[in-house]
């Protein structure tokens, strides 16, 4: 598994930034093309949904892992 990455983001008009690997990273884009969501609009969603104690870049590795259990 490769070391986390700084990935740039836009969130509601707003830059940030998450740190993922590379595997991560690339299975969340394919997750964002299967459902013909940008990657952007993607990560708002579950940044939208997240609890406050978790962080983005948390919170979409558990995304990655639960849309490959389901």
């Amino acid at each position: 598994m490769s070391r986390p990455q700084k990935r740039s983001l836009t969130l509601r008009g707003h830059r940030t930034s998450v740190s993922l690997e590379d595997e991560f990273w690339q299975a969340f884009r394919d997750i964002a093309a299967e459902s013909g969501q940008p990657i952007n609009v993607l990560a708002a969603e579950i940044d939208a949904a997240r609890g406050a104690d978790s962080g983005l870049a948390s919170a979409i590795r558990l995304f990655v892992l639960r849309h490959h259990r389901t």
